[in-house]
Parts: C-alpha cells; sequence; structure tokens
C-alpha cells in the first residue's frame, strides 16, 4: 500500500494509526462506516470552510452528522462561515473531495474537532486519499493539528 503525505507526516511523528482500505467510488461517509464496519459516530468527515473575512477554517464532524454553521463560526471566532466550493478544495488544501485529511493540508488552517470526538479512543478521518481512512486517537490527532475541541453538529431531529 503506498503512503500518503498524512500518513508519512504521522510517521515522522511517530504517531500511531492504523489504515483501513474501502472501494474509492463509495463517497457517501455513511455508506464508508458501513463498509468499514463501524459506528458512523466514529467515521469523522474533514470540511473546509471560509468565513466572511476570508478566513479558512477545517472542522472534523461526523459522517452521520452535519456541520452547524453557526456553531462553526462562533468556535472560529467568526461572523460567519460558508462551506468551501468544491473547485477551491485542491488548489487551498491539496486534497481532492472525498479524500480530504485534516492532516496534511498545503496551508496550515484553523482546525475544529467536533467534542464528540472526546468520548472516542480512536477515529476515523480520511488518509488523503479517496478510498483510505486511517484511525487514530483523537488526542494524538488535535495535538499534531492543533484541532480545539467544539460543539459543531446541528441538533438532530
Amino acid at each position: 500500500m503506498e503512503k500518503t503525505n498524512a500518513m508519512r507526516l504521522l510517521d515522522a511523528k511517530k504517531i500511531a494509526y492504523e489504515v483501513f482500505c474501502y472501494p474509492a467510488e463509495i463517497t457517501d461517509g455513511e455508506e464508508v462506516a458501513r463498509v468499514l464496519g463501524e459506528d458512523a459516530h466514529a467515521v469523522f468527515k474533514t470540511l473546509v470552510t471560509v468565513s466572511d473575512k476570508g478566513e479558512h477554517f477545517v472542522f472534523c464532524v461526523p459522517v452521520c452528522g452535519s456541520l452547524d454553521l453557526k456553531k462553526a463560526a462562533k468556535a472560529a471566532g467568526a461572523k460567519s462561515v460558508a462551506m468551501l466550493k468544491q473547485k477551491d478544495l485542491e488548489p487551498l488544501t491539496g486534497y481532492v473531495h472525498g479524500g480530504c485529511s485534516p492532516v496534511g493540508m498545503k496551508k496550515k488552517l484553523r482546525t475544529f474537532l467536533d467534542e464528540s470526538a472526546q468520548n472516542a479512543e480512536q477515529i476515523f478521518v480520511s488518509a488523503g486519499k479517496r478510498g483510505m481512512q486511517m484511525r487514530l486517537s483523537p488526542a494524538a490527532l488535535a495535538a499534531y493539528v492543533g484541532a480545539r475541541f467544539a460543539p459543531l453538529t446541528a441538533e438532530q431531529e
């Protein structure tokens, strides 16, 4: 298996992780969780936003939830945030939609993990390529990327 940039960076810091592969054509996060045989609350998607002032932020939330943009803006100290346009993702982060990892982006962006990650021993995030997830400690991930934990998900009906 070829190493992604995210994996090489974690290896360099001796941060433990496990890699899991699945068919790259699966892009729905909840389907990824099912294929991996994991709880969708433990599989996180990486979302990139832009604020009203043009600042970019990264938010990681469970695939079974959705990012509450008001909570995200509050966590980031911004007036408002909106999802980054898909065409702008790769130039900004170096990652394609469906393979965006919070580890190893082109630019260091302020990153936030949903507070629910604190309750998990390990979570899954993209390994930086479609069809690859890595499982690691949320505390180790947060420490490496400089993330803060915050309430980020929309209330489920």
